[in-house]
């Protein structure tokens, strides 16, 4: 028996989809996870999470599973971009907006020091 999608959708609140995020992010290897929270900074959603896979071949693999996994477990169509290159995948999930980086890319664009206030750390793990 499947549960609708609009049930599903409301118990994906932006704390529990950002959870399940993060572990998914985990259980794919990510590395450097770091999660921002953007509520008071702008309307386009509650977190931002930035990571990076070590290669091409895993950045579109966590992607992929990620938003598999997404609309498995609450029913939610991701938009996603960036995805065909490799390099830099953004996943819009809602309240959460993800980003998946190469490395290289990542630190070129150093996305993080946008939104981050000054001196501060946003590396994030995932609770059990």
């Amino acid at each position: 028996m499947s549960v609708p999608n609009e049930f599903n959708r409301t118990l994906a609140t932006s704390d529990a989809l950002l959870e399940r995020i993060l572990f998914s992010l985990d259980e794919d290897k990510a590395e450097d996870v770091v999660v921002i929270d953007l509520r008071g900074k702008t309307e386009m959603a509650d977190h931002m999470v930035v990571c990076s896979g070590r290669s091409s071949r895993q950045v579109a693999s966590i992607s992929d599973k990620l938003v598999e996994r997404l609309k498995a477990d609450f029913g939610i169509s991701s938009k996603v971009e960036g995805k065909d290159a490799g390099d830099w995948v953004l996943i819009d999930a809602g309240d959460v907006i993800v980003h998946v980086f190469r490395p290289e890319v990542r630190e070129f664009y150093q996305l993080e020091k946008m939104w981050m206030p000054a001196g501060k750390a946003g590396t994030a793990t995932p609770t059990s």
